[in-house]
């Protein structure tokens, strides 16, 4: 379950309230897909931004359209009870796992952060994912500490920062070796995705594949299938979009890119976020257009 593609969707705001419309569209699109499993209120998804109240109610819309597909629900919030609350709203929706991220204002310790996995999986019978994202959380994970948690019960999968092509084989067989087989090993960051899945990553956690799953599957299924060079040349395909994503972040370029196909109101971040200028949104529209992208 916790291989292959993990779409992850934004949670498109209006009004400052969450578009639920907009939301189940876009889960219901990923449903019909051929992606691997849907992962609600990661980065992608501004889980930071939302209350209690507004993530439990995300839960239960992506619950009731998600169809037959594998429901992931981000958790991580600054207290541990609030994380063992968004970890009962998961239960309650019958997700297949959950996604975990060290979030904190104060800098935390690695015991810190053990102790949250610990205090989790001794909580849940729900499998957890480690989520490594130290651009949002400002914790890094050290290769010994993913061991040290992954040795935990119910820990099934790692979410790992990108990795350059030239450091991805050696990182891939360093976690490796330090996490038990059933564990899997996921990569995110979507421009480093053909390299660290040719590199032997179990899984994609994807921003991209949330609201354009066909090119990120294009990818995967290349890796997949030992063709490591159409996976690179179909990655290579998306170079324009990549770039948006190094100059911007991923959040508001794929926000720009729902946005200009019509999957998500003008506008859909949680303030105080705002969306790219009319020129970056113009060149947005231009690089969706001009790879064929469509409502479709």
């Amino acid at each position: 379950m916790f291989t292959g593609l993990s779409a992850f969707p934004l949670t498109p705001m209006q009004d400052d309230a969450v578009d639920e419309a907009a939301f189940a569209c876009l889960v219901e699109r990923l449903a019909a897909s051929d992606v691997d499993s849907i992962a609600v209120l990661g980065s992608t998804g501004s889980y930071a931004y939302l209350s209690p109240v507004e993530r439990r109610r995300v839960v239960q819309l992506a619950a009731a359209n998600t169809g037959s597909k594998p429901l992931i629900v981000g958790v991580g919030a600054l207290r541990t009870s609030e994380v063992l609350a968004n970890v009962r709203a998961a239960e309650d929706s019958a997700a297949a796992g959950i996604l975990l991220a060290p979030v904190s204002y104060q800098a935390l310790t690695d015991g810190d952060v053990y102790g949250l996995f610990r205090d989790v999986t001794d909580a849940t019978d729900l499998p957890v994912i480690i989520y490594d994202n130290p651009g949002t959380t400002h914790f890094t994970f050290s290769t010994e500490l993913y061991g040290q948690i992954a040795a935990l019960p119910g820990i099934v999968s790692i979410k790992i920062p990108p990795v350059t092509a030239a450091a991805a084989a050696g990182r891939v067989s360093a976690v490796r070796a330090v996490i038990p087989d059933h564990v899997t090993i996921g990569i995110s960051g979507d421009a480093a995705a053909a390299d660290g899945l040719n590199a032997g990553c179990d899984a994609w956690y994807s921003a991209v594949a949330g609201t354009l799953p066909e090119p990120a599957l294009a990818i995967l299924r290349a890796a997949r299938e030992g063709r490591p060079h159409d996976a690179a040349a179909e990655s290579a395909r998306l170079a324009p979009l990549w770039e948006l994503f190094a100059e911007h972040g991923s959040l508001r370029v794929i926000a720009a890119v729902a946005e200009h196909l019509g999957f998500a109101p003008r506008n859909c971040l949680p303030r105080p976020l705002r969306g790219l200028d009319a020129e970056d949104r113009r060149r947005v529209a231009g690089v969706v257009d001009a790879l064929g992208f469509t409502a479709g």
